[in-house]
Protein backbone atom coordinates (compact mmCIF):
# COMPACT_ATOMS: atom_id res chain seq x y z
CA UNK A 1 0.00 0.00 0.00
CA UNK A 2 3.29 2.35 0.96
CA UNK A 3 4.42 2.11 -2.86
CA UNK A 4 1.07 2.67 -4.22
CA UNK A 5 0.28 6.02 -2.22
CA UNK A 6 4.01 7.11 -2.66
CA UNK A 7 2.98 6.26 -6.50
CA UNK A 8 -0.03 8.48 -6.24
CA UNK A 9 1.62 11.18 -4.44
CA UNK A 10 3.72 10.93 -7.49
CA UNK A 11 6.97 10.90 -5.09
CA UNK A 12 8.00 7.37 -6.30
CA UNK A 13 11.47 6.23 -7.36
CA UNK A 14 11.42 4.81 -10.47
CA UNK A 15 13.89 2.62 -11.64
CA UNK A 16 15.15 2.31 -15.36
CA UNK A 17 16.59 -1.30 -16.24
CA UNK A 18 20.02 0.27 -17.14
CA UNK A 19 19.34 4.35 -16.77
CA UNK A 20 19.82 6.09 -13.26
CA UNK A 21 17.15 6.53 -10.81
CA UNK A 22 14.03 9.00 -11.14
CA UNK A 23 13.43 11.92 -8.57
CA UNK A 24 9.87 13.53 -8.12
CA UNK A 25 11.09 16.24 -10.34
CA UNK A 26 11.97 14.46 -13.48
CA UNK A 27 9.57 12.73 -15.98
CA UNK A 28 10.01 8.98 -16.60
CA UNK A 29 10.53 8.43 -19.81
CA UNK A 30 8.06 6.52 -21.96
CA UNK A 31 9.51 5.86 -25.40
CA UNK A 32 12.39 4.00 -26.44
CA UNK A 33 16.01 5.61 -25.25
CA UNK A 34 17.29 8.00 -27.95
CA UNK A 35 21.35 8.36 -27.68
CA UNK A 36 23.84 8.97 -30.15
CA UNK A 37 24.52 5.27 -30.67
CA UNK A 38 20.40 5.24 -31.67
CA UNK A 39 20.90 8.04 -34.29
CA UNK A 40 24.55 6.45 -36.04
CA UNK A 41 24.66 4.60 -38.99
CA UNK A 42 25.12 1.01 -38.82
CA UNK A 43 28.02 1.57 -40.62
CA UNK A 44 29.99 -1.89 -39.65
CA UNK A 45 26.81 -3.61 -41.80
CA UNK A 46 27.58 -1.58 -45.11
CA UNK A 47 31.10 -2.17 -44.66
CA UNK A 48 30.82 -5.63 -44.17
CA UNK A 49 28.38 -6.15 -47.02
CA UNK A 50 31.05 -4.01 -49.14
CA UNK A 51 33.75 -5.85 -48.08
CA UNK A 52 32.16 -9.59 -49.28
CA UNK A 53 30.83 -7.55 -52.74
CA UNK A 54 34.91 -6.49 -52.86
CA UNK A 55 35.60 -9.60 -51.68
CA UNK A 56 33.06 -11.57 -55.00
CA UNK A 57 34.81 -8.87 -57.53
CA UNK A 58 38.08 -9.74 -56.66
CA UNK A 59 37.54 -13.24 -56.92
CA UNK A 60 36.17 -12.78 -60.04
CA UNK A 61 38.48 -10.30 -61.48
CA UNK A 62 41.18 -12.60 -60.46
CA UNK A 63 39.55 -15.48 -62.69
CA UNK A 64 39.28 -13.66 -65.58
CA UNK A 65 42.62 -12.37 -65.49
CA UNK A 66 43.47 -16.19 -64.98
CA UNK A 67 41.76 -16.73 -67.63
CA UNK A 68 43.28 -14.18 -69.74
CA UNK A 69 46.85 -15.24 -69.24
CA UNK A 70 46.12 -18.70 -69.50
CA UNK A 71 44.87 -17.79 -72.55
CA UNK A 72 47.79 -15.43 -73.92
CA UNK A 73 49.78 -18.82 -73.17
CA UNK A 74 47.76 -20.39 -75.11
CA UNK A 75 48.11 -18.40 -77.93
CA UNK A 76 51.92 -18.00 -77.89
CA UNK A 77 52.85 -21.45 -77.25
CA UNK A 78 50.33 -21.77 -80.19
CA UNK A 79 52.10 -19.19 -82.28
CA UNK A 80 55.63 -21.19 -81.39
CA UNK A 81 54.18 -24.04 -82.70
CA UNK A 82 52.99 -22.50 -85.53
CA UNK A 83 56.45 -21.25 -86.33
CA UNK A 84 58.25 -24.14 -85.37
CA UNK A 85 55.48 -26.15 -88.03
CA UNK A 86 55.94 -23.95 -90.60
CA UNK A 87 59.78 -23.80 -90.49
CA UNK A 88 60.06 -27.48 -90.33
CA UNK A 89 57.79 -27.29 -93.88
CA UNK A 90 59.57 -24.81 -95.30
CA UNK A 91 63.32 -26.82 -94.28
CA UNK A 92 61.80 -30.08 -95.94
CA UNK A 93 60.49 -28.27 -99.27
CA UNK A 94 63.91 -26.10 -99.48
CA UNK A 95 65.68 -29.20 -98.96
CA UNK A 96 63.68 -31.31 -101.45
CA UNK A 97 64.17 -28.48 -104.39
CA UNK A 98 67.98 -28.66 -103.33
CA UNK A 99 67.85 -32.53 -103.74
CA UNK A 100 66.13 -32.29 -107.11
CA UNK A 101 68.77 -29.58 -108.57
CA UNK A 102 72.03 -32.06 -107.52
CA UNK A 103 70.31 -34.63 -108.87
CA UNK A 104 69.71 -33.44 -112.30
CA UNK A 105 73.35 -31.72 -111.96
CA UNK A 106 74.88 -35.14 -111.58
CA UNK A 107 72.52 -36.91 -113.84
CA UNK A 108 73.83 -34.18 -116.32
CA UNK A 109 77.16 -34.67 -115.82
CA UNK A 110 77.26 -38.21 -116.33
CA UNK A 111 75.38 -38.45 -119.26
CA UNK A 112 77.77 -35.49 -120.90
CA UNK A 113 80.66 -37.28 -119.85
CA UNK A 114 79.80 -40.63 -121.54
CA UNK A 115 79.52 -38.71 -124.23
CA UNK A 116 83.01 -36.94 -123.82
CA UNK A 117 84.51 -40.46 -123.32
CA UNK A 118 82.79 -41.21 -126.86
CA UNK A 119 84.40 -38.63 -128.52
CA UNK A 120 88.23 -39.63 -127.02
CA UNK A 121 87.68 -42.96 -128.07
CA UNK A 122 86.79 -42.22 -131.81
CA UNK A 123 90.09 -40.14 -131.63
CA UNK A 124 92.23 -43.29 -130.40
CA UNK A 125 92.21 -45.01 -134.26
CA UNK A 126 95.61 -43.92 -136.44
CA UNK A 127 93.36 -42.85 -138.44
CA UNK A 128 89.88 -41.57 -137.26
CA UNK A 129 86.66 -41.95 -138.83
CA UNK A 130 86.00 -37.56 -139.54
CA UNK A 131 81.88 -38.38 -139.68
CA UNK A 132 81.78 -40.44 -136.41
CA UNK A 133 83.97 -37.92 -134.66
CA UNK A 134 81.53 -34.85 -135.43
CA UNK A 135 78.75 -36.75 -134.74
CA UNK A 136 79.91 -37.59 -131.48
CA UNK A 137 81.35 -34.42 -130.86
CA UNK A 138 77.74 -32.79 -131.61
CA UNK A 139 76.46 -35.29 -129.48
CA UNK A 140 78.52 -34.16 -126.56
CA UNK A 141 77.82 -30.47 -127.03
CA UNK A 142 73.91 -30.99 -126.79
CA UNK A 143 74.70 -32.27 -123.49
CA UNK A 144 77.30 -30.00 -122.33
CA UNK A 145 74.37 -27.48 -122.90
CA UNK A 146 72.01 -29.53 -120.51
CA UNK A 147 74.96 -29.31 -117.66
CA UNK A 148 74.70 -25.63 -117.94
CA UNK A 149 71.91 -25.20 -117.19
CA UNK A 150 71.84 -27.88 -114.60
CA UNK A 151 74.35 -26.25 -113.06
CA UNK A 152 72.03 -22.73 -113.22
CA UNK A 153 69.57 -24.29 -110.97
CA UNK A 154 72.33 -25.29 -108.02
CA UNK A 155 73.61 -22.04 -107.95
CA UNK A 156 70.43 -20.20 -107.27
CA UNK A 157 69.23 -23.00 -104.32
CA UNK A 158 73.26 -23.28 -102.91
CA UNK A 159 74.49 -23.48 -100.53
CA UNK A 160 78.10 -21.96 -101.23
CA UNK A 161 79.91 -24.64 -100.20
CA UNK A 162 78.09 -26.82 -103.34
CA UNK A 163 78.23 -23.69 -105.53
CA UNK A 164 82.20 -23.92 -104.96
CA UNK A 165 82.22 -27.84 -105.83
CA UNK A 166 80.05 -27.22 -108.88
CA UNK A 167 82.79 -24.19 -109.90
CA UNK A 168 85.23 -26.97 -109.50
CA UNK A 169 83.47 -28.94 -111.69
CA UNK A 170 83.25 -26.64 -114.29
CA UNK A 171 87.02 -26.17 -114.24
CA UNK A 172 87.90 -29.60 -114.72
CA UNK A 173 85.14 -30.10 -117.30
CA UNK A 174 86.87 -27.15 -119.46
CA UNK A 175 90.46 -28.74 -118.99
CA UNK A 176 89.23 -31.61 -120.34
CA UNK A 177 87.41 -30.05 -123.16
CA UNK A 178 90.04 -27.67 -124.14
CA UNK A 179 92.39 -31.20 -124.85
CA UNK A 180 89.85 -32.67 -126.36
CA UNK A 181 89.40 -30.00 -128.43
CA UNK A 182 92.78 -29.70 -129.87
CA UNK A 183 92.53 -33.39 -130.74
CA UNK A 184 89.60 -33.10 -132.75
CA UNK A 185 91.14 -29.77 -134.51
CA UNK A 186 94.72 -32.17 -135.70
CA UNK A 187 92.63 -35.27 -136.60
CA UNK A 188 90.79 -33.53 -138.93
CA UNK A 189 93.97 -31.68 -140.10
CA UNK A 190 96.09 -35.03 -140.35
CA UNK A 191 98.35 -33.94 -137.78
CA UNK A 192 99.30 -37.29 -135.17
CA UNK A 193 102.70 -35.41 -134.02
CA UNK A 194 100.83 -34.29 -130.73
CA UNK A 195 98.59 -37.03 -130.43
CA UNK A 196 100.21 -39.36 -127.45
CA UNK A 197 101.02 -36.27 -125.55
CA UNK A 198 97.20 -35.15 -125.48
CA UNK A 199 96.01 -38.82 -124.98
CA UNK A 200 97.93 -38.82 -121.68
CA UNK A 201 96.66 -35.30 -120.77
CA UNK A 202 93.45 -35.93 -121.45
CA UNK A 203 93.57 -39.10 -119.18
CA UNK A 204 95.20 -37.03 -116.54
CA UNK A 205 92.02 -34.61 -116.55
CA UNK A 206 89.55 -36.94 -116.67
CA UNK A 207 90.76 -38.44 -113.37
CA UNK A 208 90.73 -34.62 -112.24
CA UNK A 209 87.35 -34.66 -113.61
CA UNK A 210 86.38 -37.33 -112.01
CA UNK A 211 87.58 -36.47 -108.63
CA UNK A 212 85.96 -32.62 -109.01
CA UNK A 213 82.55 -34.91 -109.42
CA UNK A 214 83.11 -36.72 -106.38
CA UNK A 215 83.99 -33.75 -104.28
CA UNK A 216 80.51 -32.40 -105.59
CA UNK A 217 78.60 -35.65 -104.60
CA UNK A 218 80.12 -35.30 -101.09
CA UNK A 219 79.76 -31.34 -100.67
CA UNK A 220 75.77 -31.36 -102.01
CA UNK A 221 75.37 -34.56 -99.29
CA UNK A 222 76.78 -32.62 -96.34
CA UNK A 223 74.36 -29.77 -98.01
CA UNK A 224 71.21 -32.17 -97.81
CA UNK A 225 72.26 -33.64 -94.06
CA UNK A 226 73.07 -36.81 -95.19
CA UNK A 227 76.21 -37.54 -92.80
CA UNK A 228 76.39 -41.30 -93.69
Amino acid sequence: MGDFKTFLSGTALTSHPHGPKVGPDETVPTGPKHTVENNRPQTWLLTDQKGRQNGVMDAGLAALLGAAVGSLATVGAAMVSGRATARSQFDQWRRQHRRDAYANYLGALHDRDIAMDAVLAALQPETPHLREVDEKVHRFVALAREVHRAVEVVILEGPPSVVEAADRVARASDELSDVMRRMVKNARAGESAQKAVDTTLATEREHSLYEAVKDFRMAARDALGNAN
